[in-house]
C-alpha cells in the first residue's frame, strides 16, 4: 500500500499515523519496536541532518532492513527538505515520501517548487508533502503568526497536486514555553477546503486532548521528533554516571526502552482519538 492510499484509508476512518524522526540505529529500533508492540503502521522520518550524518544510502538501507526485521508496515519519508537535488536522490534511494519545505519563500515560489517536486515524484509513485503558512522551526520566533488559510490551502493543493499539506494552526517545532493552543476551528475549515492529507508538525509537547481533537478534525499525520531526541539523551545522561561500562551496546538499551515506551503511549493516545 502506498502512503497516499494509506492516507485515503485514514481519511475514511478519521484516524492518523504517527511519523517519527530517527537519528541512528538505536532511535530507529525504538520506533519500530513501539510500532510492532502496538501492531500499528508507522512513518519513519529522516532529515537532511540525519542523511549528512549517516549517508543517504545507509539511511535508506538501514531503514528498509529494520522494517523487514521488525515486520512492521512502514514508510520512509524525507522530512523538511529544501533542496530539490536531495529530494531526487532520496527518491532514487527508494524513499516512499518526500517533503518539499518552501514555506519561508514567497507563495508563488512555494507553489512553483512544490509543483516541480510533484512532477518529479510521479514516476516513483511517491507521496509529496508541502508546507503552507508559518510553523516556527528550532531557533525561530514562536510569536510570529501566519496561519494557513482554507482558501489558500485549496488553491495551493489544486495548483501543485501535493498529496499532503503541513498546516500552520498553532504548533511549532522544538520545545514549547507554554502549552500551545491549536486552532481546531480553522483546521476543520481547512479540511473541508482540500482533500490533501493534513499534517501536524511540532507534535512534541502538544497536550493529548488537542492532538485527539486535531485528528477528529482532519489531521492524518502527526510529526514527532523533539521528544524522541530529548528522551533518549536524558536517559543516557541519567544512566552513564551509574556505569563504568565501555561496551556501548550495553549502555544504549535503557535509552531505547525509554523512547519505545514514550512512543507506545503516543500510539495508544492516537488510537483513542
Amino acid at each position: 500500500m502506498t502512503l497516499q492510499e494509506k492516507f485515503s484509508q485514514l481519511d475514511q476512518q478519521n484516524d492518523a499515523l504517527l511519523a517519527v524522526n530517527f537519528y541512528n540505529f538505536e532511535t530507529l529500533s525504538a520506533v519500530l519496536k513501539a510500532a510492532s508492540a502496538q501492531e500499528v503502521p508507522i512513518i519513519l522520518q529522516s532529515t537532511k541532518s540525519t542523511i549528512n550524518y549517516l549517508g543517504l544510502e545507509v539511511t535508506a538501507k538501514l531503514a528498509r532492513a529494520a522494517i523487514s526485521q521488525y515486520d512492521v508496515e512502514a514508510w520512509l519519508h524525507l522530512d523538511h527538505a529544501q533542496d530539490v537535488d536531495l529530494i531526487k536522490r532520496a527518491l532514487d534511494a527508494g524513499y516512499d515520501s518526500v517533503m518539499i519545505d518552501a514555506s519561508e519563500k514567497p507563495i508563488n515560489e512555494n507553489r512553483e517548487v512544490s509543483r516541480k517536486v510533484v512532477e518529479m515524484a510521479k514516476p516513483y509513485g511517491a507521496n509529496v508533502e508541502a508546507e503552507l503558512g508559518y510553523i516556527a522551526k528550532l531557533g525561530q520566533s514562536k510569536e510570529d503568526v501566519a496561519f494557513t488559510q482554507p482558501d489558500e490551502a485549496q488553491s495551493f493543493v489544486e495548483d501543485t497536486g501535493v498529496n499532503a499539506l503541513a498546516v500552520a494552526i498553532g504548533s511549532a517545532h522544538g520545545f514549547y514555553d507554554q502549552d500551545p493552543e491549536l486552532d481546531i476551528e480553522l483546521l476543520s475549515r481547512i479540511q473541508q477546503a482540500t482533500p490533501a492529507a493534513l499534517v501536524l508538525h511540532g507534535g512534541s509537547g502538544i497536550p493529548d486532548a488537542q492532538i485527539q481533537e486535531a485528528i477528529r478534525n482532519g489531521i492524518r499525520k502527526i510529526n514527532l521528533a523533539t521528544e524522541v531526541k530529548n528522551g533518549f539523551m536524558n536517559t543516557l545522561r541519567e544512566e552513564l554516571p551509574k556505569s563504568d561500562e565501555i561496551d556501548l551496546r550495553k549502555v544504549f538499551p535503557a535509552a531505547i526502552d525509554h523512547v519505545q515506551s514514550l512512543l507506545e503511549n503516543k500510539i495508544a493516545m492516537i488510537n483513542q482519538a
